[in-house]
């Protein structure tokens, strides 16, 4: 009995044994081994979706991995970041958002999730905001915008709703050009840029992805980018700065972003993967014509950009009383 019970335990311990270098290996396996998940908060073909798709497909290349890209549109983005917030920080799962990410707590009374619950990892890149009037306005510049505003009732400026990047364009106007206007809010960017090549509005302010093809079809009249420098695609375009309004700057971003506690070592990898795909030339060229500008740049870059932003658009949501629930 005795060395029967002794000759089990020596076949376990020769099965662990065994066992032992494959479960260190599994334990050691490089990131990535598995397919990574990027959680975009808006429905497909906006141009949020549009580049994380594109950085998502350059970027798998470039660390030999698979990048699935899941939409989860809802809460004016909140559904998705939720989500990220509360996975696992082993990096599998990422954000994708826009600026919602640091705004929606600017407006929201309740958040599903501490802010400081998702980190930033890269910013990937801007599609500059683009002010655009119907087809058969006599507007052709900010300044004329703003002047006709001040006549009679004032201007219709559709938005994609509370604390979208156009409604910021929209208080902008408002605070800092002295512009008169109705603030028309729509389910969608979209929606709202529809509405200005109907003549339901005035005007509104969209991604210059989402209006490109309406400019170049003859739909709609940009007046102004509002982002610090000109659109490679509408290089006649002047930006509002140069128009003289110095203070009404903002753009589309879009960047990638981590559950707290995700380590470093993978914030890194990822940060140089994105930082490589979005020198490529093919990738680039499948941005840059559709007027999205490639940034990229370190994760303390990211951090600064996105703490300027916080302190540059705070004032403006509580000026204009920006509240949604």
């Amino acid at each position: 009995m005795t060395s029967s019970l002794f000759s089990r335990r020596h076949t376990l311990a020769l099965a662990l044994a065994a066992a032992l270098p494959g479960l260190a290996h599994a334990q050691a396996a490089p990131w990535p081994s598995k397919p990574i998940h990027f959680v975009v908060p808006f429905g497909p073909g906006g141009s949020n979706d549009i580049v994380a798709r594109a950085v998502a497909e350059a970027t798998a290349k470039v660390l030999g991995a698979t990048i699935i890209i899941e939409n989860k549109p809802g809460a004016g983005s909140m559904l998705g970041a939720d989500i990220v917030a509360k996975s696992a920080p082993d990096g599998y799962t990422f954000l994708t958002p826009a600026a919602g990410v640091i705004t929606n707590a600017m407006i929201k009374t309740k958040m599903p999730y501490q802010e400081d619950a998702l980190v930033p990892v890269v910013m990937m890149a801007v599609s500059p905001s683009v002010i655009v009037v119907p087809a058969d306005s006599k507007i052709r510049d900010l300044k004329g915008l703003v002047a006709a505003s001040k006549k009679g009732d004032g201007l219709n400026f559709s938005t994609a709703g509370t604390g979208s990047t156009p409604h910021f364009v929209a208080e902008m106007l408002k605070l800092k050009a002295g512009a008169k206007m109705q603030i028309i809010p729509f389910k969608s960017g979209s929606e709202g840029m529809s509405a200005v090549v109907g003549n339901q509005v005035d005007a509104t302010s969209e991604g210059s992805p989402i209006v490109l093809p309406m400019i170049k079809g003859g739909k709609l009249i940009p007046i102004a980018s509002t982002w610090s420098r000109r659109i490679a695609a509408l290089p006649d375009l002047p930006t509002a700065q140069e128009q003289g309004f110095n203070d009404i700057v903002i753009g589309h971003w879009t960047g990638v972003f981590a559950p707290k506690g995700t380590p470093d070592a993978i914030l890194d990898k990822l940060n140089a993967a994105v930082n490589t795909a979005l020198k490529s030339s093919e990738l680039r060229a499948r941005l840059i014509p559709m007027a999205i500008d490639p940034t990229g740049g370190s994760r303390e870059d990211f951090r600064k950009f996105l703490a300027a932003e916080k302190a540059r658009l705070a004032p403006i949501a509580k000026a204009a009383q920006m509240r949604e629930d």
